[in-house]
């Protein structure tokens, strides 16, 4: 399908590529201030009434968009790692453990020499962890969770220990590895207009009943109050900027009639996860003939993922390992520290007991792809009532040879597709090979009666447009704002200079937060 003739609609103060976590916290905060916003999602319309508690619509989250050329072997492969293209974006299906990152992830460069330093501290984004922390609300035990850096408590009671998690922790004490309840941007009470959870495991399919904080029950809800458009299959082209490419005009889009428009605005917003890079290299201008703002290279390199593994036991105990939360309902980060003297360099944490059903992410089918035939259906039956499992989520070295490219195919619009080269080298396969040993220690001394684990597998997206304090070396500065134009701003887990070893979302809003009141306190931009 090709674009048809271009539309130019009516200007706006700012147009934001995107309506997950991101885009629509910045898509709130400026709508407050009065300020005109249109959202442009890529993909389909998902409010809350849409959603349903089942592993077919969890699948429909999780997938959309352009597709990609993935380089992770050779031959390259096809596929998409867009993770979600509707409203809310990925966020729409996150499974919400908000984690602070610890001070040392913030100077991995610095302080062991691999990898990027952050252009700020934890001390520069604590006041936004606490601020967004009573915005949205979150559950969790700051006592017990004696890892957690500084910051104020907890807006809710933590998350309740079913079965699973009881047997797990089994495991732990005995091991003396310490565990509190999972942070997580889920009620555990009613709380500002959304109900407490009901501990039925559907946090992957958006989380029908509102008690999951993802865009469509805060942020965008909060835009669409105070004015905030959203426009879906809306697919954004590439980026509009002056002659001179010193600064933005707006965006080109095509909708979902095949239709280009023009949306001017005074601000460009790009929180657009994998198809930033994208939209960035697509933007070729004499003035950015690389891309827009890539005039130093850096548009692309250093994307980032957490390397993970699955421990799985079998008990004689019935688990009841359906109840909870996605995400699980434990935490241990003990063994966090960063410390190359380990054998690798790299922080990780366990997640305990994360609600599992037959088939999904976290389906207990998918972690024996060995047995199949007749012999499946006894140990679906027997793995029904007596599974559950532990998860590893890891740091990643930021390389610069993992990037974001622009693809030989092009899409139905005529424009090149991305293309990912992704590695993981000996530092995250010996990490896997601590944490595997490890993990099935534990999961062995909390009784279990059979333990295997699952091959080194990856979660999150982050990079590819990270922010610094040298032009040379960054595509954006501390509040994203691009090192070349100034009035575009980048959001999101792309200005991510390191991965550390938690689950982004927290910082993700921490982070946007701080951008976007930065902005507005220099409008215009």
């Amino acid at each position: 399908m090709m674009a048809t003739a271009k539309k130019t609609n009516t200007h706006v103060d700012a147009v934001i590529v995107g309506s997950g976590a991101a885009g629509a916290l910045v898509a709130a905060k400026l709508a407050l201030k009065g300020k005109k916003v249109v959202i442009l999602e890529s993909g389909r319309s998902v409010l809350p009434p849409d959603m349903i508690s089942s592993d077919i619509h969890a699948r429909s989250l999780h997938w959309g968009g352009a597709d990609a050329e993935l380089q992770l072997t050779s031959p390259a492969i096809r596929t998409n790692f867009s993770t979600g293209a509707q409203t809310g974006g990925t966020a729409a299906h996150h499974y919400a453990a908000w984690f602070r990152l610890h001070e040392e992830d913030f100077h991995m460069k610095s302080s062991f020499g691999q990898g990027n330093d952050w252009p700020i501290s934890y001390a520069d984004l604590r006041p936004y962890y606490d601020r967004i922390q009573e915005e949205v609300g979150i559950a969790g035990d700051e006592k017990a969770e004696v890892w957690r850096p500084a910051g104020t408590p907890y807006t809710m009671p933590g998350l309740p220990m079913f079965p699973a998690a009881q047997m797990l922790k089994r495991g732990f004490d005995k091991m003396g590895l310490r565990t509190a309840p999972l942070p997580v941007a889920i009620n555990t009470q009613d709380k500002k207009g959304r109900p407490a959870c009901l501990y039925d495991g559907w946090c992957d399919a958006g989380c029908p009943t509102g008690a999951l904080a993802n865009p469509q029950t805060v942020y965008l809800r909060e835009a669409f109050a105070h004015g905030a458009a959203l426009l879906n299959n809306a697919r954004v082209t590439r980026v509009l900027t002056t002659p001179n490419g010193k600064r933005a005009t707006g965006v080109e889009y095509v909708d979902a009639k095949g239709v280009q428009h023009v949306q001017n605005a005074d601000l460009v917003v790009l929180a657009a996860l994998t198809q930033t890079p994208r939209i960035m290299f697509n933007s070729v201008t004499s003035a950015h003939p690389q891309g827009l703002s890539n005039r130093n290279g850096m548009v692309g390199k250093y994307i980032l993922v957490h390397p993970t593994l699955n421990v799985y036991g079998l008990f004689a105990e019935e688990t009841d390992a359906y109840q909870g939360t996605s995400i699980g309902l434990m935490v241990s980060q003990d063994d966090y520290e960063k410390d190359p003297k380990k054998g690798y360099l790299a922080s990780y944490q366990w997640l305990l007991a994360p609600a599992a059903k037959p088939n999904g992410l976290n389906g207990f089918a998918g972690s024996r792809p060995d047995i199949y035939g007749a012999a499946l259906d006894p140990w679906m039956k027997r793995a029904a009532k007596h599974f559950t499992h532990i998860q590893m989520v890891g740091e990643m070295i930021a390389r610069p040879e993992n990037r974001i490219e622009l693809s030989g195919d092009k899409d139905e619009f005529g424009l090149p597709l991305s293309k990912l080269t992704m590695a993981f080298t000996d530092n995250e396969r010996a990490l896997y090979t601590h944490a595997s040993t490890v993990g099935k220690s534990i999961v062995s001394a909390a009784s279990a009666t059979e333990v295997w684990a699952s091959p080194l597998v990856n979660q999150h997206f982050m990079g590819g447009t990270i922010m610094g304090k040298d032009p040379t070396t960054s595509v954006a500065d501390s509040y994203g704002i691009t090192h070349e134009v100034p009035n575009v701003m980048i959001a999101g887990n792309t200005l991510f200079p390191t991965s550390a070893g938690v689950n982004p979302t927290f910082t993700t809003h921490a982070i946007t937060l701080r951008a976007v009141e930065h902005v507005l306190a220099h409008w215009p931009a």
